[in-house]
């Protein structure tokens, strides 16, 4: 007959169970060893390999714990001082810039001041720039004022030491002035120390330098030289006399042999213009066209 094999069933107890009752003996022997004067009797020894371990092991928790928390508190503070010390930075640098702009204006208010003293007999007016054309250099430029300023077409304008350009449109409340600078920019002169007339006009090629040119200055005992004063002559039809356009930068002889030409190094700096004043006063009332001699 054959035998019948009863499997029998193997007790497992729960993992949270073992838990549970490990626990309670932890808790146990340590109010056991904290009521009982057993320091040195068999449930010390006992508590010497289970209690201690785990409250050495509970205070290294407890330890890495609250260091991790002061790391952190600590990163946290340096965060804070961080985005402090950036808006402090921030607040820097507005101010910075806010001082360079303050000393600019300052320093263009002083030009202002000094053309004051040097066209005092001319009604003027001063205003800011408001719009360009493309590019670095201020050869076509919008100002905010205009009709309802007094502004009329071919006033001229001036800035820092002398001649900026010519009013070339008005409109309500601004007006628009082509420079010394621009090709299309014409201005009958003369060299202030020796009396003789040059043509300055504007040159596309050499916008990029700050430059100009000027031509037809005779070479007949003409003592003309580099670093001359080249003003506005007195029979320019729309410039007022002797407003200083530039100083010669180069010379030379025409293949002519007749006249001489070179280039002007503008008294204005056309590269970083943003106030001008405006001479209320006309040469001529006729329109003239586009020349602006």
């Amino acid at each position: 007959m054959p035998r019948v094999h009863i499997k029998r069933q193997k007790f497992v107890m729960p993992g949270r169970y073992i838990l549970l009752i490990i626990t309670i003996l932890c808790i146990a022997l340590m109010l056991l060893t904290f009521f009982t004067d057993a320091v040195s009797g068999p449930l010390s020894y006992v508590a010497n390999y289970t209690i201690v371990p785990v409250e050495r092991g509970l205070n290294a928790i407890g330890k890495r714990f609250s260091l991790r928390m002061e790391e952190w508190q600590s990163l946290k503070n340096v965060l804070s001082e961080n985005e402090e010390l950036k808006k402090e930075i921030q607040d820097l640098t507005l101010e910075k810039n806010q001082l360079i702009a303050d000393r600019y204006e300052l320093q263009e208010l002083r030009d202002l001041y000094g053309l004051e003293d040097r066209f005092g007999e001319y009604d003027k007016i001063g205003a800011r720039i408001i719009g360009k054309d493309p590019g670095n250099w201020f050869s076509v430029f919008l100002i905010d004022k205009g009709e309802a300023d007094g502004i009329k077409k071919n006033m001229n304008v001036i800035a820092g030491d002398g001649l900026v350009g010519i009013v070339t449109e008005v409109g309500p409340d601004y007006s628009t002035v082509r420079a010394l600078i621009d090709d299309a920019s014409n201005v009958s002169s003369m060299v202030l120390s020796t009396s003789d007339t040059v043509m300055v006009t504007g040159d596309l090629k050499l916008m990029d330098s700050g430059e100009i040119r000027f031509s037809q200055l005779s070479n007949q005992d003409s003592t003309a030289a580099v670093g001359d004063e080249i003003v506005t002559s007195n029979i320019s039809n729309r410039f007022l006399p002797e407003l200083t356009v530039g100083y010669i930068s180069s010379i030379e002889t025409d293949p002519n042999n007749l006249t001489r030409s070179g280039t002007l190094t503008p008294a204005v700096d056309f590269e970083h213009l943003s106030t001008v004043v405006v001479i209320r006063e006309l040469k001529v009332t006729s329109d003239l066209g586009e020349d602006q001699r």
